[in-house]
């Protein structure tokens, strides 16, 4: 079982995105802000296996839980 931390460049591994620092700023640079009325996972630039994950790991309250939140909120500023 794998209890490492996850990370935001570990997430960005698992949506199979570059997942180093600047390449992950200028994907949110790049879509955001996502409005409100719209649910990070349900996002337009997602792939359906990228939603998916996303989507199951909030259901769920996975350990991705805590970095997909992470996520949802720097792309909406």
């Amino acid at each position: 079982m794998d209890t490492s931390k996850h990370t935001m460049s570990r997430l960005f591994d698992q949506l199979g995105l570059p997942s180093d620092e600047k390449s992950i700023e200028a994907f949110i640079t790049r879509y955001s802000p996502l409005p409100r009325e719209i649910a990070l996972q349900d996002a337009p630039f997602w792939s359906e296996s990228q939603s998916q994950f996303l989507e199951e790991g909030l259901e769920d309250d996975s350990d991705w839980a805590e970095v997909i939140d992470e996520l949802d909120a720097m792309m909406r500023h």
